[in-house]
């Protein structure tokens, strides 16, 4: 899965909505907008050398430690999408990562902010990054420092009350 550079910002391929994730609302099931996104966030992964490969010959991965995702507009049957890709923050160990799923004609169906997790399969547990994939975090995160930063990054869930 390869993907584009638009004004630093990640893109990925664009990827077709499957017949069985169609809820019986009619629209695509929430648990398939993850389904896309990840796909989409997996093409980034490559992009930076943490791909199949990575994971196959280094016994090296990522995890998604958490996400926030919010539905802004139903997805259907023939829609096609296409995600994108912002690096908010990272360290040795994690990246704090934000994604667009964007119908292909460009409007946005849902965002998602993620805390991504470098894991040694062997334990499994949380581990540094080896230098050079850490370089490439680094060169990513360079890129994409002009970049506003988006304002759905640090939302909660809450409900709010009028007058307390």
């Amino acid at each position: 899965m390869s993907i584009e550079i638009d004004e630093n910002l990640i893109i990925s391929p664009i990827m077709s909505i499957k017949p069985e994730w169609i809820d019986f609302n009619g629209h695509l099931n929430m648990a398939y907008y993850n389904v896309l996104l990840d796909n989409a966030f997996d093409s980034v992964c490559t992009f930076l050398g943490l791909g199949p490969e990575y994971a196959k010959s280094r016994r090296l991965t990522t995890y998604t430690g958490e996400i926030h995702l919010c539905y802004k507009r139903e997805l259907h049957l023939d829609h096609k999408v296409f995600g994108t890709f912002q690096l908010i923050d990272f360290d040795e160990k994690r990246m704090h990562v934000y994604q667009e799923l964007r119908h292909e004609d460009g409007w946005l169906s849902a965002t998602c902010e993620g805390m991504s997790l470098h894991v040694d399969m062997d334990g499994p547990k949380v581990a540094p990054y080896p230098d050079d994939i850490y370089a490439n975090i680094q060169n990513l995160a360079k890129k994409q420092a002009s970049l506003p930063r988006p304002e759905n990054v640090g939302r909660k869930i809450e409900i709010r009350r009028k007058g307390v």
